[in-house]
């Protein structure tokens, strides 16, 4: 039974909540202020409804004291809320973040929680040597080390499975990525940690502090709403300054240029970044296609699913159904011509395996007919470009890049938009800006 307390011009109204391990009573309090003008009937009437409430929250398990810890609170709303409402891939973002934010926040209680603890924390984020990624570099002379194994840079990279520009930069002493790194000491037979020293990459971008503050801010506008705290302290703090970067992107002969070299890569990532570059599909929308997506009669593909990796988890399919990325897209016969030859290419691969083959009806597939890793892509685009003479561009620059071109002979805004899966067409006007 709730208990009720006059306070001058409020009432607490405390309610007990069990016991401890201890033997102690726990109580839960929330104070309730009556609305200016309010008789005292309709004050007691009132009063009674909120202790009522109170305690149903409390005895449910749905009140939570204000004295919470941030990283407790965070705890519930991915669980109550994001894991709910939120696309899988935002979740396992936030949850990355949370790392972070937590050791840096976790232990203050959001009711003492302060504009200057989050300003404090986006200032450490954008110091030096922060990132948690990192790069190596040769401590070794590896060209002298190549000379003596009688190994040429060209074989290296061709045995450990990295581009060419990538061997050279190591053999300079530039610092390249890990993966890179250990293939090329796997095929050296060489210990990564005395070949190599690792080197930190340097500070966050105005951009990835965004997010930290985007997520902060999220969770508190919850805490507001959910009645845990009076304001969020995120609103009285300035967002992170972002840096306006020139999207990366391909002009009319360069974009040539690259289905001119494709010709003589593999089927797969030849028709892949090809679809990409016509359609400007997002990497997981291609990635999420199947057959049955394609209307060879009418000349269409429809955008439903997206194929995306979640670290644990695994490469999930996402229904987009309830997002405006949902869309039916006119492709030319050029792109069908090509969709068709790899279809039959795909299948008398598919009779190669036989028995083994799992049908998903995917378009982009492993071996055995299984979803690709949308970072299979990504990675191989990274090391075709290295070797090429185009500008160093990455696979998101082939959708800046369909949607730049689009607009540059004048197809309709809203038409590019439509096709981008945009929900404003101020979203690509954006685009077209920032490379123009």
């Amino acid at each position: 039974m709730a208990t009720v307390e006059k306070r001058r011009d409020s009432y607490r109204i405390t309610v007990s909540a069990g016991y401890d391990v201890s033997g102690k009573q726990l109580r839960q309090r929330m104070t309730w202020t009556p609305e200016p003008g309010m008789t005292n009937k309709q004050v007691e009437k009132e009063l009674n409804k909120q202790a009522v409430l109170f305690e149903e929250k409390v005895k449910t398990g749905k009140y939570i004291d204000s004295n919470i810890k941030f990283a407790d609170f965070a705890e519930k709303w991915i669980k109550d809320y994001a894991e709910k409402q939120l696309a899988p891939t935002t979740v396992a973002s936030y949850k990355r973040y949370l790392k972070r934010t937590n050791a840096a926040i976790g232990h203050i209680r959001l009711d003492r929680l302060r504009p200057n603890h989050l300003v404090e924390f986006y200032n450490n984020l954008a110091e030096e040597g922060i990132r948690e990624d990192y790069k190596y570099k040769a401590n070794i002379d590896l060209d002298d080390f190549l000379k003596k194994k009688k190994v040429s840079r060209k074989t290296l990279a061709k045995e450990a499975h990295v581009s060419e520009k990538t061997v050279a930069h190591a053999c300079k002493g530039n610092s390249i990525n890990p993966d890179s790194a250990r293939n090329i000491c796997k095929y050296l037979d060489i210990k990564l940690r005395e070949s190599f020293e690792e080197q930190k990459t340097g500070q966050l971008s105005g951009n990835t502090i965004l997010h930290y503050h985007h997520l902060i801010s999220s969770i508190l506008t919850s805490a507001v709403q959910w009645q845990v705290i009076a304001s969020n302290p995120a609103d009285h703090v300035k967002s992170p300054k972002i840096e306006r970067k020139e999207a990366a992107y391909l002009n009319d002969e360069e974009a040539l240029h690259l289905i001119e070299l494709l010709d003589s890569e593999p089927v797969q990532y030849r028709v892949i970044i090809t679809l990409l570059l016509y359609t400007g599909l997002r990497r997981g929308e291609a990635c999420g296609l199947e057959w049955k997506d394609i209307d060879f009669d009418n000349k269409t593909i429809s955008i439903d699913r997206a194929s995306q990796y979640i670290p644990k988890e695994g490469i999930i399919t996402t229904d987009t159904k309830n997002y405006s990325s949902v869309r039916t897209i006119t492709v030319s016969q050029t792109a069908l011509k090509m969709l068709k030859v790899y279809r039959v290419w795909q299948t008398s691969e598919r009779l190669k395996v036989g028995d083994k083959w799992i049908d998903r009806d995917r378009l982009f597939t492993k071996w055995n007919g299984e979803p690709i890793h949308p970072d299979t892509i990504t990675n191989w685009f990274h090391a075709f470009i290295q070797k090429t003479d185009l500008p160093d561009i990455h696979i998101h620059s082939l959708r800046h890049t369909n949607a730049t071109l689009s607009i540059a002979h004048h197809i309709n805004i809203r038409v590019v938009s439509k096709m981008l899966g945009h929900s404003q067409t101020s979203t690509t006007m954006n685009i077209s800006m920032s490379t123009s």
